[in-house]
């Protein structure tokens, strides 16, 4: 009796594996994680001694045919080339900040061109590729126009017939307690259609009852709620002491005249992270990957997110470690893509690529839990605070704000 063929899969941008350890309980063998990260290596060394690391990290020094040897593969041999190239040039906050249309001209942007010199050489039966959603928000839409011509030029030179399908998911939407809005490219060698998975979980203030309700931060890290802390999730800086007085679901916007707390700030003149708090009846708000003293989300008690807790709400299972300091931690946890989201399109992948029958239930989703407490009483604003109460101005809009003001000075002393 034959066994069935291994599902292969090359690991690009591997960094802390949530990607990885999703499609490996999705039923895909690892057969080389590629990451230029010495702890980011280490986090996926200490969690998966078995994965090959792919020497060097650096996708830039590795030739598309020595990292096929790497992993012991011959061109059209791997079922799925997976990865996230970083995803800064194309965020819509990097946007926001710069006003720059032109961010393919960032280098970083170079490991997109990287990953599809790879899809070249390699030829694997499926490639899937992810960023965040403002991978699509220019007009010109830089990133994914520079995708489909390399990718039409290699179907020309290959004879290969990859149509990227782009798919926009919020992982609340299949039961991660996080509202977390990706974009996920995928292409199969043979033009075959893929369809956004069907969505299982849904707002029950919006759902009318359908299908399973979202799981919340409660669902998630509810267990770990306890009232002494640790010295490392006590928040720190100059708006530490102004946390408890910001409602649970809230941000500093609370505290702006349109809202009901003090006019301490002008409406949207800080990001949206700032102060920026769980609600215990919801899911988490977006994970950041850039820790600071006032970048949240915060826990509903107004101190810092532990790292199990931040690895919980990404879905990392508990036994899960993390190589560095917290800080590294933090990072590598904020960049990862939630392993529960890695198993959801593994699953779609062989069952509508690769023709198989595959449970539909994740295993790494947190159950529901019944035993939600009501939401913490905010507490008054302290008196160092009160002297920034009165009127402020609002934010004045996209690319008129002090720092867009800023660069217009600086470009203008450079015309002269």
């Amino acid at each position: 009796m034959s066994s069935k063929p291994t599902k292969t899969m090359i690991s690009l941008f591997s960094g802390a594996g949530g990607l990885d350890l999703g499609l490996s309980a999705a039923g895909f063998t690892n057969k080389l994680c590629v990451e230029i990260d010495e702890i980011a290596q280490q986090t996926l060394t200490l969690n998966h001694p078995k994965w090959k690391i792919a020497c060097p990290g650096d996708i830039h020094a590795l030739t598309p045919s020595e990292l096929l040897k790497q992993a012991n593969l011959k061109p059209r041999e791997l079922t799925l080339l997976a990865g996230g190239p970083p995803c800064q040039p194309f965020s819509k906050s990097g946007y926001w900040a710069t006003g720059d249309t032109n961010r393919l001209m960032d280098p970083r942007a170079r490991t997109l061109k990287a990953y599809l010199d790879i899809v070249r050489e390699a030829q694997p039966k499926v490639i899937l590729l992810e960023n965040v959603k403002g991978i699509a928000f220019s007009e010109k839409d830089e990133g994914l126009q520079l995708l489909i011509n390399e990718l039409n030029n290699i179907n020309r030179a290959k004879k290969t017939n990859y149509k990227p399908h782009v798919i926009t998911v919020n992982a609340a939407d299949y039961g991660v307690p996080q509202s977390r809005e990706r974009v996920f490219i995928l292409a199969s060698r043979d033009g075959m259609h893929f369809n956004t998975p069907a969505p299982t979980h849904f707002d029950p203030e919006k759902s009318q009852g359908k299908g399973l309700p979202y799981l919340t931060s409660w669902d998630a890290i509810g267990d770990l709620d306890v009232d002494i802390w640790t010295d490392d999730v006590k928040p720190s800086g100059k708006w530490a002491d102004l946390l408890p007085t910001i409602p649970e679901g809230q941000n500093y916007l609370w505290h702006t005249e349109k809202m009901g707390g003090l006019p301490l700030f002008g409406w949207r003149t800080r990001f949206w992270s700032f102060l920026l708090k769980l609600a215990k009846d919801k899911p988490s708000w977006t994970i950041q990957a850039q820790p600071g003293p006032a970048t949240g989300p915060f826990h509903w008690q107004g101190r810092l997110l532990s790292v199990r807790e931040l690895a919980r709400i990404q879905t990392f299972p508990d036994d899960y470690m993390f190589a560095g300091d917290r800080r590294a931690a933090h990072i590598q946890i904020g960049n990862a893509v939630p392993p529960a989201i890695g198993e959801l399109f593994g699953l779609e992948i062989r069952s509508q690529l690769l023709g198989e029958r595959v449970r539909r239930k994740l295993k790494l989703i947190p159950e529901k839990r019944t035993d939600c407490p009501s939401p913490e009483k905010p507490k008054s604003v302290p008196k160092k605070y009160l002297s920034l109460s009165g009127a402020h101005d609002a934010h004045p809009g996209t690319g008129k704000g002090p720092g867009a003001q800023k660069r217009e000075q600086k470009e203008h002393v450079h015309a002269r």
